[in-house]
């Protein structure tokens, strides 16, 4: 793989959970390239969701939690630990006490400390964890007691089955941390010594992803969203103050979608850009608009006031779409053109007229109207092979990350010579 165009380069990774992690990946291993994936907090799937109803005011971890995963190595032992610890879920039944005896297993130095049991919480779990590296260890035992703690006052009101304990671990930090959503993450980051700059795009403003389909149809939530649908298409994004009850979907579902609009629109949140974020795309050599869920991952972030500008504002000559080898349930009746044009207006250039999107990665069998090397909209479209030949439907970060060198190469070139002439 030919990557030298990258090495050293500052790059932005728009990116939702795992969608963009091959490139991402691929990203933070190249030599002396700094990597910051703008992510945002909107996921509300079902353990998530109840965790934000339990503490509200919190965004979801659980994308920000996915992107820790990104430079940990199953095959070393250390590295394995964090991955079981950021990814363990509690069983069925799981309670209170439950998630306090891991708590205890984790501060357990040695294997044959606490409890004999081989339960929760038991010589299984300790030895789960054993190879975490002390500070790993201690970190997590820190935060993950300000969740118990707060549990404590009422151990029955979170259903714990099926949380992540990376997701608890996230919310004993915000809970830590004065409520700061964006600090939690800076912590948690620092805590599984990520070398990835996780950035949630706003400053950590709650809000609750609805969207509006052509039929009229309501999508109360980004669970919703993410799920199978009817084949209509996905029209209108909000980001709400409040979420959106079983019954006021009844009531707006009753109106024209054209009285719906505003109405929705009259609900939304503030939502302020994240000034970390702002730097990064400002200064950033390369912008990745990536893979994973358009309208929950990716359509939200570029939402944000100020994203539009940034990216219009940035230093990167290259702007670069990758288009998604397979669809998601949410992109019923939008081809990759559609999306790109859809990501042209949430970022307030519908005719790519500020060249926001300078080139358009497609997988060779994606789409069979796209031309390599052809123009549209502005952007040049590269046709190539991009899919994993061992997990179907995946980006290769090698091969993604060679066609991104390439574009990063040539528009470097390009540049250079506007400025020689």
């Amino acid at each position: 793989m030919t990557v030298e165009h990258l090495e050293g380069a500052a790059a932005v990774l728009f990116s939702g959970g795992r969608g963009g992690s091959s490139i991402a990946r691929g990203l933070v291993r190249t030599p002396g390239t700094t990597l910051s994936v703008v992510i945002n907090g909107y996921d509300n799937g079902s353990s998530t969701g109840m965790l934000r109803r339990y503490l509200p005011g919190m965004l979801g971890p659980s994308d920000f939690r996915k992107n820790l995963l990104l430079h940990l190595d199953a095959g070393i032992p250390a590295q394995a630990a964090m991955i079981a610890l950021l990814e363990h879920r509690l069983p069925p039944g799981a309670t209170y006490h439950d998630l306090a005896a891991i708590v205890r297993a984790l501060a357990a130095r040695e294997s044959a400390e606490g409890s004999p049991s081989d339960g929760i919480g038991g010589h299984q779990d300790r030895r789960m964890f054993a190879a975490l590296p002390a500070r790993t260890r201690a970190e997590a035992v820190r935060d993950l007691s300000f969740m118990t703690g707060r549990l404590g006052r009422d151990p029955e009101e979170l259903a714990l089955a099926g949380c992540a304990l990376g997701n608890l671990l996230f919310a004993g930090a915000y809970l830590r941390l004065g409520e700061d959503f964006n600090a939690a993450v800076r912590a948690c980051a620092a805590t599984f010594r990520s070398p990835a700059r996780l950035l949630n795009v706003t400053n950590g403003e709650n809000a609750y992803l609805t969207a509006l389909k052509q039929d009229g149809r309501i999508l109360t939530d980004e669970a919703d969203i993410v799920a199978p649908q009817c084949d209509t298409a996905i029209t209108d994004l909000y980001l709400l103050r409040e979420p959106v009850s079983p019954e006021r979907r009844a009531e707006l579902q009753a109106l024209p979608a054209e009285l719906v609009r505003p109405v929705l629109a009259g609900a939304a949140a503030e939502v302020t850009l994240n000034p970390e974020a702002d730097r990064a795309i400002r200064d950033a050599d390369l912008i990745v608009y990536g893979p994973g869920t358009p309208h929950s991952s990716l359509l939200p972030t570029y939402l944000t006031p100020g994203v539009a500008d940034a990216v219009s504002d940035s230093r990167a000559a290259a702007k670069v779409f990758v288009v998604n080898i397979h669809d998601d349930h949410d992109v019923q009746g939008l081809g990759p053109r559609a999306l790109v044009r859809r990501t042209l207006s949430y970022l307030g250039d519908p005719y790519n007229e500020r060249r926001t999107v300078t080139h358009v990665l497609c997988h060779r069998a994606t789409f069979a109207g796209a031309v390599d090397g052809g123009g549209w909209e502005r952007a040049r479209w590269i046709v190539t092979d991009l899919e994993d030949p061992e997990r179907p439907g995946v980006h290769c970060g090698r091969r993604t990350l060679s066609a991104l060198a390439g574009v990063v190469g040539t528009t470097a070139g390009e540049t250079a010579l506007v400025r020689t002439v």
